[in-house]
């Protein structure tokens, strides 16, 4: 693989090659493009004629190309079998859709980057489109990893867990579960199945009874030897050989067991084996839909309404139903179904391996193509089918409803919520419905691990990969001072939005303006929204008069002007429903008890609320557990895990002589010396 940035090419370029190839007399004779479009001709031709310069020096060899625009955004990432004709073909001067005018009109500069094969450029392609999210690509939107069901397999006594994001640790790993919900209630029938060990491994071997698990037969107690090492190794032999497939040979043999023992009057031993059976039932018996005859596959359906997209994906494994979840990519309305799922499929199997079949409800015109480059990240063929008859085309069938029951649901609430938004906007005088909603909190237990926290809402609800929390760092701040927090979390929330967004002297106007009493438009579709703003359109203060004076106050400070403030003070009983509203330069007001507004903007305070609790409480249990050696710099995990277990404690460690600690495996002369003179510095 080879990387040539397109800002190498030389500006001169066109006058020092000679036009003796044909896409070059293509070019040169290409029709004028056709520029009724949504972008202007006079873009729309400079940006061809960026393409132009840096199409001339291209080689014809697969790759990845990135279109970027006068900021240094990336607009798109592309893949190529040529990337000469490829990228050509944006400058022919053929007609383009509007998606594509646009694009072109605004591109500034190229970069590309080339590859052996046409499978790598494809691979390439979905992970910088997950890194980099160009706007006019098919975006995933969610990409949280899917949960696996870990069986490690680097001790004597396998422990069975759940597990999220790369495979590091040596074990067996199955999946993926749609949702933790269903890798918990797995884990725990396994569980009671087999017995497994779901302690960590600092727990396990520090154990000198067995725990609460083993007493009510959801363990089998190898920490403290219950089980001998042969027979719990047979007990995690019988769980990987259920979750690879053969469930029928294990209840089989457990049934046999359970006979065996009721035969010999071994009753106890034979109730012991029924429940575990029964709990292999459980997790067999709560499949919603389960097939006969394959074994593995995902299935993918999309479905289109009103511009938007949603595809159900199912998880299939050993003949059982893994559950199902809905994805709601971003895409252009000018895309064809097949054309969104051909590039959703190639990030979603960005992480993870594919596997033997995919179902899709879509012919896709690469599909060779891609069952290559999957098949290369798996250690299996995989084939991508769109079926057309028998179990197979039932089992798309069954996704394609559920993708068109999801979507008509999704779209519903977001018709609730732009009504919200709408009533929102004129219980607080604003002229239009406001987009994008900040609400912040603080939290604190007498002023000691003081956070602040903002919550983002906006026409699809809550915004959760825009929240932020502030750790209070201020020395002006004196413990339990709410107002101070306030303001010192809204001083550097809006200094960096001016520093990293800067709004014009015009919106800046045009805010304030609009921040007048006025009838408010309906909130406008998500889908028809090139981006989420930046700045807000409403900020909510978790107070009452006191705490908006201090975000007044730091808005002043930091020069931002035109963005509404609201407080919201709880009632004197703090009841939920007694609100009272404080909005600069009014009287205070409450909405009616039962407005559908005030339940809203309840919802919002209650989960900025939610948010500034959960970070508190993961600060003040950071600090708990906090350790000495994190402080010291250039002590690592590894290195803190290998102290640790030489010398058992901290205190140990600090008394430890320099050649002592440079004796310790894993930990070098230098490393020794860090830590010695962190805990003898004022020796």
């Amino acid at each position: 693989m080879s990387r040539q940035p397109g800002n190498d090419v030389p500006p001169d370029a066109l006058d020092t090659l000679e036009d003796d190839d044909e896409a070059v007399d293509a070019l040169d004779t290409a029709p004028e493009i056709d520029f009724d479009l949504d972008a202007g001709a006079g873009a729309i031709q400079a940006g061809t004629a960026v393409i132009r310069r840096f199409w001339t020096t291209l080689p014809t060899s697969p790759g990845v190309y990135r279109m970027f625009d006068a900021k240094g955004d990336v607009l798109y990432v592309g893949k190529a079998k040529n990337l000469k004709n490829r990228v050509g073909s944006y400058a022919r001067g053929q007609a383009h859709t509007n998606r594509i005018a646009r694009m072109i009109a605004e591109t500034a500069s190229m970069e590309f980057v080339t590859t052996a094969t046409e499978t790598e450029a494809l691979l390439l392609e979905a992970n910088l489109i997950k890194q980099l999210k160009p706007r006019f690509n098919v975006l995933m939107r969610d990409d949280k990893s899917l949960p696996y069901i870990l069986l490690t397999a680097d001790s004597d006594a396998p422990q069975l867990v759940k597990h999220r994001g790369a495979r590091r640790r040596a074990g067996h790993y199955y999946g993926p579960f749609a949702s933790v919900w269903a890798v918990n209630r797995t884990v725990n029938a396994l569980q009671r199945a087999f017995l497994l060990r779901s302690c960590s491994d600092s727990y396990f071997e520090n154990r000198t009874r067995p725990c609460l698990l083993y007493q009510i037969k959801r363990c089998s107690g190898p920490c403290t030897r219950e089980i001998s090492v042969e027979d719990y190794a047979g007990l995690a032999a019988e769980a990987r050989g259920f979750l690879s497939g053969k469930s029928n040979a294990v209840k089989e043999r457990m049934a046999a067991e359970m006979q065996a023992a009721s035969d010999a009057w071994e009753f106890e031993k034979a109730a012991r084996y029924r429940d575990r059976i029964a709990a292999l039932a459980a997790i067999q018996g709560v499949q919603g839909v389960n097939t006969q005859g394959i074994e593995e596959a995902d299935v993918f359906a999309l479905d289109e309404q009103a511009g938007q997209f949603c595809i159900e994906v199912f998880f299939f494994r050993n003949w059982q139903n893994w559950g199902n979840r809905a994805y709601f990519p971003k895409a252009d309305r000018s895309m064809t179904p097949a054309e969104v799922l051909a590039s959703f499929l190639a990030q979603f199997y960005d992480d993870k391996p594919a596997p033997r079949l995919v179902l899709v409800s879509h012919e896709i015109e690469d599909a060779e193509l891609l069952a290559a480059a999957l098949s290369t990240r798996s250690e299996n063929r995989v084939e991508i089918h769109a079926p057309k008859r028998a179990e197979r085309k039932n089992l798309v069938d069954y996704a394609a409803r559920n993708a068109r029951e999801a979507l008509a649901r999704r779209l519903a609430d977001t018709a609730s919520q732009g009504k919200l938004l709408a009533a929102l906007g004129t219980s607080f005088g604003l002229a239009t419905a406001p987009r994008r909603i900040e609400v912040y909190d603080n939290s604190h237990i007498m002023g000691t691990n003081a956070v602040g926290a903002m919550i983002v809402a906006g026409p699809t609800g809550f915004m959760k990969t825009h929240y932020r929390t502030f750790t209070i760092k201020s020395e002006e701040v004196k413990p339990g001072d709410d107002y101070g927090m306030m303001r010192e979390v809204l001083q550097r929330r809006f200094s960096r939005l001016v520093k990293e967004h800067p709004r014009t002297v015009a919106e800046a106007a045009r805010a304030a303006a609009e921040g007048g009493p006025a009838e408010p438009e309906p909130a406008p579709d998500p889908a028809d929204s090139e981006a989420f703003p930046a700045w807000p359109d409403l900020v909510l203060v978790d107070g009452g008069r006191g705490q908006l004076e201090a975000a007044r106050k730091a808005l002043d400070e930091v020069g931002v002007t035109g963005v509404p403030l609201v407080g919201i003070a709880k009632g004197r009983d703090r009841d939920a429903g007694r609100e009272t509203f404080f909005v600069p330069g009014q009287a205070p007001f409450r909405l009616p008890p039962r407005d559908p507004t005030l339940y809203f903007v309840q919802r919002l305070r209650d989960e900025a609320h939610r948010f500034a609790i959960g970070a508190h409480r993961a600060k003040r249990k950071r600090e708990m557990v906090k350790n000495p050696l994190d402080e010291i710099p250039g002590i690592g995990p590894t290195r803190k895990r290998a102290l640790l277990h030489h010398f058992g404690t901290v205190k140990a460690i600090q008394r430890a002589a320099l050649e002592d600690l440079a004796r310790t495996p894993g930990v070098n002369a230098a490393t020794a010396r860090a830590v010695y003179d962190f805990f003898h510095a004022d020796a």
